[in-house]
């Protein structure tokens, strides 16, 4: 048989599905992957289920339902003075991941160069190499995460193409400043660069801490790509609902990204998307403060077992450094060890790394769970704590 494609088969299964799958054969709590454990807005569900009763169920239009089309277009709107042409400017995708995957195609040709930011999620990497581009990586260092200017700068050159910037950032929680943005987009348009936002945790920011788009900075707005889900704004992360926003220069091939990936995305649930985005006020002001009682509640309980918890901004995650607690080993060892013995599972950190040597001494937890789960989880992992240092045991990896 003739080889597969090669990056594919080099590719190794997601450290989501590893972790979510170990986690399920040890019966752990999984703090791992990224979806709450409790419903979205009832009133959305609603407006889906009833969508599919109202006779429409063919194919949508390729860019998406004219409603939710429009209730982005209100959103841009709304909450950062972008006036969008809805039916010009915003194409719904399945998913967030698609939406990143479909504006990578939109503008990068094999051998063009593309700066992404360690550490990064792991869909970003593999796409950027399979459309033949080149990645240029630069590195954020725990445990403040600040951009490291000259670094970035050097990263950009004459073949540089396009950024992509997730912020609020996962897995780091880091939400990217004012003066940060500014220095990004001052280089973009220094190399007549496009930039890929990633803006999936928009609402979902802590502590005063506001989300600002890379879009809404002068001379921006033609260049960037912003990408919006509707799972982590609405706790519905299975219908994998994602939009971004353009200018109509960008937008034709964006939309032909998409129509070449899945071509298009449930009608119902975008129907029942386009209710979520025109909710009140209420529900947006609510939604980050209800997310960061469950962050510095977790947050509380490692700091109490004695972890070195790192800020966290925005998102739904934590990363923490376990070696206060004499755990000798790297974090996939880590990882591993509470999911078998104490029955919680965390994310490796290393695993959102592409480049040599990165930080091995964190864990990422998520806290979009219940209060009951976090406090759950959080007895095992002191049990787990105090049974290791019981005369006897190791309090090393093994």
């Amino acid at each position: 048989m003739q080889p597969q494609n090669a990056l594919l088969s080099a590719t190794g299964t997601t450290i989501f599905t590893v972790m979510s799958a170990l986690a399920l054969e040890h019966g752990a709590i999984n703090l791992g992957q990224g979806f709450p454990d409790y419903d979205g807005p009832s009133d959305v569900i609603h407006a889906a289920a009833a969508a599919l009763l109202d006779g429409r169920n063919q194919y949508p239009p390729l860019t998406g339902v004219p409603e939710l089309r429009r209730a982005v277009a209100h959103h841009n709107r709304r909450f950062y003075g972008l006036e969008v042409d809805p039916d010009a400017e915003v194409v719904v995708t399945s998913g967030a991941t698609e939406a990143i995957t479909a504006c990578l195609m939109a503008v990068l040709n094999p051998g063009d160069e593309c700066v992404l930011i360690e550490p990064l999620y792991d869909t970003y990497l593999p796409v950027v190499r399979l459309l033949g581009a080149v990645p240029r990586l630069v590195r954020l260092e725990p445990p403040k995460w600040e951009l490291p200017r000259a670094a970035l700068a050097a990263a950009f050159g004459p073949r540089t193409k396009a950024i992509l910037l997730n912020t609020p950032m996962n897995p780091t929680g880091k939400v990217f400043t004012a003066a940060e943005l500014a220095f990004l987009a001052e280089l973009i348009r220094r190399h007549d660069c496009y930039a890929i936002c990633d803006e999936v945790y928009e609402h979902l920011t802590f502590d005063g801490w506001r989300h600002i788009p890379l879009m809404t900075l002068p001379g921006m707005r033609a260049r960037s790509m912003r990408i919006g889900s509707a799972g982590k704004t609405f706790s519905l992360t299975g219908w994998k609902v994602g939009y971004v926003t353009c200018d109509r220069s960008l937008a034709g091939n964006v939309a032909k990204a998409h129509q070449n990936l899945t071509f298009t995305t449930p009608p119902n649930l975008q129907r029942g998307v386009a209710v979520g985005l025109m909710k009140d006020d209420a529900y947006f002001a609510a939604i980050g403060p209800q997310l960061q009682a469950r962050r510095d509640r977790l947050a509380a309980g490692l700091a109490r077992l004695g972890f070195g918890v790192l800020e966290t901004r925005g998102s739904y995650f934590i990363s923490a450094d376990f070696r206060p607690l004499g755990f000798d080993g790297d974090d996939v060892a880590f990882c591993r060890t509470i999911t078998e013995e104490a029955k919680v599972t965390a994310i490796p950190v290393t695993a959102f790394y592409a480049s040599d040597d990165p930080p091995r001494h964190y864990a990422r937890f998520a806290f979009c769970k219940g209060e009951a789960v976090l406090d759950e989880a959080l007895a095992r992992l002191e049990r787990w704590i105090a049974q290791r240092r019981q005369p006897g045991r190791r309090a090393a990896a093994g």
